[in-house]
This record gives C-alpha cells, structure tokens and sequence, in this order.
C-alpha cells in the first residue's frame, strides 16, 4: 500500500509526518533543525529519499540541507550563495560581478549579507533561499529561487550552483520588492518539455523560458494591479503563487495580490476567475492530482488584514477550474480564527482519494483525505507554518 510523507516547514525547525495510504493516524518526526527557520523543504520525484532543504538563520545566514535517507539524516551539500558560485552567464567578469562580504558598497551602505552588481551596477543582496524544485527526472539537479530575486541550479545535489542569470536580463531593473521581500517563490517545471519552466516573483509577476533557463520572458498580460503606477505594466505584480496540473500544464492557476487569476495558453493571456469568492485576496493556490479543473485557494480578508473573512477557515474549491467557487468546512474552525496560510503551505497528494493539505501561522497543519470534503488537524502547536509539501510514496 501506498503511503504519505508531509514535509513541514516552519519558523523554528523542519517536521516530517508520515501515515500510511489509509492517512487517519500520523507519526511526526522533528524538530530538524530546531531554532531555525525552515523556509521549505522539497523531496525528488525520481529519488523520494533525497530531500532538499532551506535553513535560514539572521545570525548564520543560509544553509541547504539534504537528506538521502527520507529524513533522517542530514548534510550540507552547499549554498546558493556560496564561495564557490561560477560567474552567471551572460555577465562578463570583474570585480562588478563578485560576491562582496561584510563590506560597502559604492554608496558607503555597510552590508551584512552578500551583494552582487549585474553588468549594469544594479546592487543584488542574497537574503534567503525561498523555494527548492527538485528535477522530475534527476534527484542531483534542483533549481532555487532566491531573495532578491534570482534563480539558481545545482546538478551534483547541491555542492555548486549556478545562477541561471538571464532571468535578472527580463526587466530585472524594474522589479520591487513586495511586503514580504523580493522573492523568487515559485518554481513549476512542465512535465511535458523539460526545457519549459514557469516562476513568479513578488512583486514582479510571472515568467517563462522554453530554453532551460537561458531566456527568459515575462507572461503578465492580463493582469491589472491598481497599486503600481501603470496597472497593466509588463512586469511589477505582485504574484503570490502560481499552479498547474501536469496533464494539462498549459492551464495555469494564480493568485495574485488581489485576484485569481487563469491562463489556457501558458501564461501568453490571463483572464480573471475570482467569480463567487468571499475575498480574491489570499496566497497559495493548488490543483487537484487528477482533476485539473479542481482548485483550490485559501481566501484571506485583505492586504492588510491577513485572517479569514469573518474569522471563519474555509478553503474554497472551484470543480469547473474558477468562476464557480464553494466553501469547504467541515472540521475547520468556523469562529473565532485569525491564521494566515502562506503561499507555499499548501499541497496536494497523488493517492487515488487525492489529499489536501496546508499549514498555517497558528501552527496547525490540516489534512483532507478526500479532496477537502472533511478536515482533520494532524497536528497542532507546531511554530508558524512557511510551507508545506507532499510526497506519495509506493
């Protein structure tokens, strides 16, 4: 029989729930890493033991971890932002293009964290690692999304990366950092063209690059931000995550900073879904494992009240793919809540009876084993949730 793994991320520490196929009894495993903010943890579709890690410290810094044996044991492979980061291509060398340490830069602004200067004197400080996405098909080669935004690939599990640079050439001048920072927090990889990526950068919007990296172009057309002074501009939205179903990876899913929003051609157009929905504002979003019609969204009240409208937890699902939008209840506090559930805390298994999951700042991670029809707490008292992620294991 089939079983589940849940990798949790959270403010102080990674924890690791495990249940078998019938998902009603959970063993928890952690904290790993206790203290440390876990901003998300990854394992590889082709190798499910070998798990991948962003550990993030204000006194030590970022470090990636990871695991061959399923969680148990972990090591450092390397960093993003370490010593031994090759030029990016398509930057010429110089001292410009070097990682500085605890020094200033050309304005006398002491640093405390690394900084880089593009071709174009742009300052680039490496903060954190958001987000980490293992290949489909090999379990050393994993992208990472970065603060300020930037995206890296490691192919020996993380010992060197490389930053895949022609991502900052798409406009990267006129990026701004969103409430929470500039992050690079998305990464979705097509299962039907390896060299098809798709991210999303808060607050830049979404790109593509059908090439492996190497070019990059932004696909915003048909969003409106009214908080930026064009509000249909090429690039500046603030995309708070993006989803596809890989049966059909040209339909893709947002929610952005007010709005949920679709695409049916790989993000060339988008039109908006909020339809009957109680508040477009919110953070993750997700699909059904096998039924790309079916989304899912955590509606929160506003921009700046970040709790569910009315104090009452209801994820939302729509069956036609948006417009038409119903509340999901059962087992979730329906008085009195005021969590927020972050962008990268929410996901979905492959069983047969698909299983939604998510985490919110209250510590609570929930569970449907039956596509959000009901709800269980699988645990409770866990520090802030930052991400959630699933993996189905033969």
């Amino acid at each position: 029989m089939s079983s589940v793994r849940v990798l949790v991320g959270t403010r102080k520490g990674a924890f690791i729930l495990s249940s078998d196929g019938k998902r009603q009894k959970w063993e928890v495993s952690g904290p790993h890493f206790a203290g440390w903010e876990i901003f998300h943890m990854k394992g590889s579709a082709s190798e499910p033991n070998h798990i991948y890690a962003s550990q993030t410290s204000g006194w030590f810094g970022q470090i990636i971890q990871r695991s061959d044996d399923g969680g148990k044991t972990w090591h450092q492979p390397g960093t993003p932002a370490g010593q031994e980061l090759k030029s990016p291509e398509g930057f010429p060398m110089g001292e410009s293009n070097k990682f500085v340490y605890d020094t200033s830069d050309q304005t006398g602004r002491p640093l405390t964290t690394h900084q880089w200067y593009d071709g174009t004197q742009h300052p680039w400080e490496f903060k954190r690692v958001w987000h980490l996405e293992p290949s489909l098909s090999d379990p050393m080669t994993v992208f990472a999304g970065v603060e300020d935004a930037a995206m890296f690939k490691t192919t020996d599990g993380g010992k060197t990366w490389n930053e895949l640079a022609g991502l900052r050439q798409a406009h990267g001048d006129k990026w701004m950092p969103g409430a929470g920072g500039m992050g690079l927090h998305t990464i979705l990889l097509d299962p039907t063209d390896p060299q098809r990526m798709y991210i999303a950068i808060s607050a830049a919007g979404a790109f593509r690059t059908d090439d492996g990296g190497k070019l990059w172009k932004p696909i915003n057309k048909g969003l409106k931000s009214n908080y930026i002074p064009n509000p249909e501009a090429e690039v500046g939205h603030c995309v708070h995550r993006i989803a596809l179903h890989r049966d059909k990876p040209q339909v893709l899913y947002m929610q952005k900073h007010w709005d949920v929003m679709r695409s049916d051609n790989a993000g060339e157009s988008w039109h908006e879904v909020s339809g009957n929905l109680p508040s477009d504002f919110g953070f993750p979003i997700d699909v059904h494992a096998h039924e790309p019609q079916t989304v899912y969204v955590v509606p929160i009240k506003s921009d700046s009240e970040h709790y569910p409208p009315e104090g009452k937890l209801r994820v939302y699902r729509s069956r036609t793919g948006g417009n038409e939008w119903e509340p999901l209840t059962n087992g979730l506090p329906q008085k009195d809540c005021y969590v927020n559930i972050l962008r990268d805390a929410m996901a979905v298994d492959s069983m047969d009876d698909c299983g939604i999951y998510f985490g919110t700042t209250g510590g609570q991670v929930y569970a449907s084993a039956d596509g959000g029809d009901h709800w269980n707490p699988i645990v409770r008292d866990l520090p802030a949730v930052l991400s959630v992620e699933v993996q189905t294991l033969k």
